[in-house]
């Protein structure tokens, strides 16, 4: 292989300690023109002197994601174009317009509205990954149509029927939205299947490179294939889940690492690499075609608390808390007390069906109340249509002696897929969650939140430990992110993880999407008994 040797001095004494771990690789500065030696398997040697074929790892990274990227903006770009070109002709012709202007004006309009999501990023493929990121895209670029129909109306004096702006505009972006979330999925559904990933490179020391590589393993539809491993040090094995990852070297091996192995992504983890040395891996990685991606450690946590403050040149995280956005808590108490009053007008023929079908078929009354934890560990009384027979408190203690004994269940919470105590009619109202819909009321009293942490016993909250009790920070909810991601299916540390999510990052967008993915859950009946 090509030999080129690392500039001592100034180069190394920057960087600090980050690269001064043995390696068995020639060491290439990393702000050199090319910070990396030439592959062997395109070198060729002619006369004694060798030959590299002008090496470009750019264009060849580029290649390599053009074969899965290039469907997915042809995709995106002509279904934008064709709902903007198919809205304006209807509008047009439904105007009146000769069929050669109408066709004229959709088009004008549709390479307007692709030119305008281009300026708003639209197309690229990491927002186009996000359904958040899509839907700002999306709206900015609507924003951004309006103003234009408006300069052309009112500075170069176009007429332009308010329609154009006031259906035309909000349709194409509705329609725009809705294409892009299919796209989202498609590409989402390819890469749960192992395609359109890229492939991944996790920096860092043995503990925190190993971590991130077991949380990118958990799931695929982020498109990180985690490949290999660069750590600070060899000293340390990481454990990853599944298959070992590969570690193919320290740090200062990272742009070789990049260009012998094909690598997309560079992910730097942890406090493996200084501010300077990081800076200086980005002009290397520059030069490679690979992206750098920084994470700052920082679980569990939603775009909108973090923000960028630049400090004396250094570029710091804020993480705001979520408690002092100003009237969220008075917007979250207003909301829900609306959405449950008319939950209560909507369903009170279920309501009233099942008040009937407990009292007919089974002796006992109608409700069953019980003692919980509200927010800061307040009690009060919480309502449900009683799905078990009337003793159920007493045959709980001895089926809880019986789960421990076989080791089965969850640790705190107890739940059984098959419990005795179920009646006929509380299997089918449990299943769909119908016995729930009495806490409707408590909601109203205030007791209780639409979304939240479950509501725990007081027994229950005696076992917790310390970072459980962060669940007692807000209102218990009628139904929350466990609901929506398993129900009893879960295990506790699963449960208390999302529930601590939701503390962390509660907000009235996050609570309108569990809202819509709990009727999804409820009604597919999914980890529900």
């Amino acid at each position: 292989m090509t030999i080129q040797h690392d500039r001592m001095g100034e180069d190394q004494a920057e960087q600090g300690d980050d690269r001064r771990e043995p390696t068995t690789r020639t060491r290439v500065s990393w702000a050199a023109e090319r910070p990396y030696v030439v592959p062997a398997a395109v070198e060729e040697t002619q006369a004694g002197r060798v030959v590299d074929h002008d090496f470009d790892p750019v264009a060849r990274a580029h290649t390599r994601r053009a074969r899965w990227e290039r469907p997915v903006m042809l995709q995106a770009v002509s279904g934008d174009v064709l709902i903007a070109v198919g809205i304006t002709f209807v509008l047009m012709i439904n105007d009146w317009r000769s069929l050669g202007e109408s066709v004229a004006g959709a088009l004008v309009t549709g390479v307007l509205w692709g030119g305008l999501l281009l300026i708003r990023r639209g197309y690229d493929l990491r927002r186009m990954s996000e359904s958040t990121a899509a839907v700002q895209a999306v709206l900015g670029a609507a924003f951004g149509a309006m103003a234009v129909l408006g300069f052309m109306s009112y500075a170069v004096k176009v007429e332009l029927p308010r329609r154009y702006v006031l259906v035309g505009v909000p349709a194409i972006a509705l329609l725009t939205i809705v294409h892009r979330l299919v796209v989202r999925h498609t590409l989402k559904r390819r890469r749960t299947s192992g395609e359109a990933m890229l492939r991944t490179l996790v920096a860092g020391d043995g503990l925190t490179a190993g971590a991130f590589a077991r949380e990118l393993a958990s799931t695929k539809d982020h498109g990180m294939q985690v490949v290999g491993m660069a750590l600070s040090s060899l000293d340390v094995v990481p454990m990853t889940r599944g298959a070992q990852v590969p570690v193919w070297g320290v740090l200062s091996e990272i742009p070789q690492m990049v260009v012998d192995h094909d690598i997309d992504t560079v992910v730097v983890t942890g406090g493996g690499l200084s501010g300077t040395s990081l800076r200086r891996l980005s002009w290397a990685l520059e030069r490679t075609g690979a992206d750098l991606v920084v994470s700052p450690g920082m679980v569990d946590t939603t775009p909108s608390l973090v923000t960028m403050q630049p400090t004396s040149g250094l570029q710091l995280l804020h993480w705001e808390r979520p408690s002092d956005k100003l009237g969220r808590g008075l917007v979250k108490n207003v909301q829900d007390r609306t959405i449950a009053c008319l939950a209560l007008l909507a369903v009170s023929p279920i309501l009233i069906a099942t008040a009937l079908a407990i009292k007919l078929t089974s002796k006992g009354p109608i409700f069953y109340t019980q003692q919980r934890l509200g927010q800061d560990a307040e009690p009060f009384t919480m309502i449900k249509f009683r799905s078990m027979v009337v003793d159920s408190d007493e045959l709980r203690a001895q089926l809880v002696k019986q789960q421990h004994a076989s080791s089965e269940g969850n640790k705190v919470l107890f739940k059984m897929a098959d419990d005795p105590r179920v009646t006929k009619v509380g299997k089918v109202i449990r299943r769909y969650s119908i016995d729930e819909l009495p806490q409707l009321f408590n909601v109203l009293r205030g007791d209780m939140a639409l979304i939240g942490p479950r509501p725990p016993l007081a027994e229950e909250a005696e076992k917790y430990h310390d970072k459980d009790n962060r669940r007692l920070r807000v209102k218990p909810g009628l139904t929350g992110l466990w609901q929506v991601s398993g129900r009893s299916d879960l295990d506790w540390d699963q449960s208390v993880n999302l529930d601590l999510r939701y503390v962390d990052n509660w907000s009235v967008g996050l609570d309108m999407q569990i809202l819509w993915k709990t009727a999804r859950a409820v009604i597919k009946g999914d980890g529900a008994y």
